[in-house]
């Protein structure tokens, strides 16, 4: 199903803020260059959108295939083609069961480098380890036609007991390693060195530690580690500048943030936050030894998929960071699609709300092989939408 939407004009979002998150923006640091406030406001841009499927169930993640086909992963465990711009009625084999509940269940899709020699892709999803307890679980698998063969987990995180802050995403670094997110928006687990929860995790392509890592050898910790101290990393992305790989995660209570992965450091949750308690009280925003953001939201817009634009489509657009809101992140805002500028030194300059017109959630965005802009909306007829220049 293919329909045109009208051409849309979309420009810098006129931001209200609350008394309370006025309060809580006096008080960061002004060293942190996070919150363009003041800065001017990104170009205005003209897009057209085209909707290519719809009547996808809360669908989380997009890849794309060499032949030019696509994946697209269902929250409720089901796997899609979509060919020639169309989606195949028929979910793809051989997926693993997945926990569905809530936010929990099949989340992410990334083929491998050298798909098409091995056939490989690589899913994550949330598992039932017994009646009470799930895990955040890394799958690996062969795609021959319309199923999945040889499927196996190559990595299961520590068991937790509930149905969300468990987003998992993947991205290959330059490296060649496979970086892996998994959440912890409760408790302790994202300071705790002896967990997988609350870490972007460094791997081999077999789903075992690579070499190198930070933690490698030192007692207590994990050896799959590469960074720590995250809440709910919905977001992963390599920067095509500097080869270094960013994550964004969702805060409490605001707080919502974009880091700057390097090996070893601490990202702060839930001992350093930007946000609030969702009861009231302020989370200290510096700690000693803690890494702060490139980037933060306050209030939230609940970030999802990330991705740098490289493409020509686009020329105003180079080396922008794109991010799926799914809040407004203001007082009468909406769900919409973040397109953040930043000067030489990755510096942010400016923002744009993109697609706020269509009032849905944005979950994952990617660069297409031609240079366009795909987003998969999260909704229970939810939708795959390409973005095209509107002149």
């Amino acid at each position: 199903m293919k329909t045109s939407a009208p051409v849309l004009r979309v420009g810098a979002p006129f931001v209200v803020l609350s008394l309370g998150m006025l309060a809580l923006a006096a008080a960061i640091p002004t060293a942190l260059h996070s919150q363009p406030q003041g800065k001017k406001k990104a170009a205005p841009t003209q897009v057209r959108t085209v909707t290519l499927a719809t009547g996808l169930w809360h669908p989380w993640s997009l890849a794309f295939l060499p032949n030019g086909d696509m994946l697209v992963t269902e929250r409720n465990g089901k796997l899609r083609f979509i060919k020639d711009g169309r989606l195949d009625p028929e979910p793809i084999a051989g997926v693993p069961a997945v926990h569905s509940v809530r936010l929990s269940g099949l989340m992410e899709i990334l083929p491998h480098p050298k798909f098409a020699e091995n056939h490989w892709v690589y899913l994550t999803y949330t598992k039932d380890v017994s009646d009470k307890m799930v895990a955040t679980t890394l799958a690996r698998g062969r795609l021959e036609g319309h199923g999945l063969v040889d499927v196996k987990d190559l990595l299961v995180c520590d068991p937790w007991a509930g149905d969300g802050g468990s987003g998992s995403r993947l991205a290959w670094g330059r490296d060649g390693m496979l970086y892996m997110t998994t959440g912890a928006s409760n408790g302790n687990a994202a300071q705790e060195p002896g967990s997988l929860r609350g870490k972007i995790l460094r791997l081999k392509d077999d789903g075992t530690a690579a070499p190198g890592n930070p933690f490698e050898g030192r007692a207590g910790y994990k050896a799959e580690i590469y960074t720590m101290g995250h809440r709910n990393s919905l977001g992963l992305a390599l920067n095509p500048v500097t080869g270094d790989l960013w994550s964004n995660e969702n805060g409490p209570y605001g707080g919502d943030e974009i880091n700057i992965l390097k090996p070893g450091a601490n990202y702060g949750w839930p001992k350093v936050s930007f946000g609030r308690e969702y009861t009231g009280p302020k989370i200290p925003n510096f700690g000693e030894g803690m890494t702060g953001p490139v980037v933060f939201w306050a209030p939230s817009i609940a970030p999802s998929g990330m991705a740098f634009y490289t493409g020509d489509r686009f020329p105003g657009w180079k080396n922008n960071v794109l991010v799926g809101a799914m809040l407004g992140g203001a007082a009468q805002g909406y769900p919409h699609l973040e397109r953040l500028t930043f000067d030489q030194n990755w510096d942010e300059t400016a923002r744009q709300s993109l697609l706020t017109e269509m009032r849905q959630r944005i979950r994952d965005v990617r660069q297409g092989p031609d240079g366009l802009v795909y987003v998969l909306t999260d909704e229970e007829n939810g939708a795959l939408i390409r973005l095209e220049p509107a002149e």
